[in-house]
């Protein structure tokens, strides 16, 4: 990171693989090789000079930094469509990493249940995979991923591994199938009442678009988990990246620095808002 936080650093372009019609999977190099230092949740302001600046969530894990870092960006702006032009070996800029991340060593020694929804798995593959290299340190691990159609679903080479793990239970499901699906079909909350939990000794995780998270805190609480076991991803029209410019307020916290990471406990009361 430069000697300011409003100053971007210029790194290089590594690599692109496109996952979907709409998303793509950007591996950036600072410079240097220099690893981000970042943890699992937080964000970066990325720039592409002449255009904008737009805060978009780490989805790589601290663990498996090797000198670089990944970025799973949806073309929905200026900023994003103008990133998915890119190719690699191209520079853009980097701000950060900011704001508060998931408490990890919180949940170490508990169950974790993982509950993204579309482009929800992005920040939470960050803490998933973390999660799986340090395996022996948690209880069970569970994720219940939805997306709205099969061709949504993110990262469906590790969703495969997941299933397949012996010690993780993971649960795909979509709210339409098409001819080739022969998964589970519905909204996400009707993976829930396929998983039993001890609630005391389970932290969940849940990210995903505003209208979901009602139903999932519902589902969540339905079994149990406390308010301070819940935790929850925001975004919310991230501007600055530094709590000056007030785009990200909700009451009075500013997602930017208070968060993007915050306990149900926290935001409690202020769901209309999210």
């Amino acid at each position: 990171m430069t000697d300011s936080i409003y100053v971007p650093e210029m790194a290089r372009l590594v690599d692109v693989r496109q996952m979907t019609t709409a998303e793509k999977l950007f591996t950036i190099e600072l410079p240097g090789g220099r690893n981000l230092g970042h943890d699992p949740g937080q964000f970066v302001m990325v720039s592409m000079l002449g255009v904008g600046e737009a805060p978009i969530s780490i989805t790589s894990s601290p663990s498996r930094s090797n000198g670089v870092f990944e970025l799973c960006v949806r073309k929905v702006g200026d900023v994003t469509n103008a990133m998915h032009a890119l190719q690699p070996g191209a520079k853009l800029g980097i701000r950060g990493p900011f704001g508060h991340g998931f408490p990890i060593e919180k949940m170490r020694g508990k169950d974790v249940l993982f509950a993204p929804g579309g482009l929800g798995l992005a920040p939470l593959r960050s803490l998933i995979n973390q999660v799986l290299d340090e395996r022996g340190t948690f209880g069970r691990v569970i994720i219940l991923y939805g997306a709205r159609r099969p061709e949504e679903l993110l990262f469906k080479d590790e969703l495969d591994q997941w299933v397949a793990r012996d010690d993780v239970e993971c649960r795909v499901t979509v709210d339409r199938g098409d001819e080739m699906w022969d998964g589970h079909v519905g909204v996400i909350t009707t993976l829930f009442p396929k998983v039993t939990i001890n609630p005391r000794n389970t932290v969940a995780v849940t990210c995903g678009p505003p209208i979901m998270y009602r139903f999932v805190l519902m589902e969540l609480l339905g079994k149990g988990i406390p308010e301070t076991q819940i935790y929850l991803s925001l975004e919310r029209r991230m501007k600055c990246g530094v709590g000056k410019c007030g785009h990200c307020q909700i009451n009075s916290m500013y997602c930017c620095q208070e968060g993007p990471v915050f306990t149900y406990a926290q935001i409690k009361g202020v769901e209309e808002a999210l």
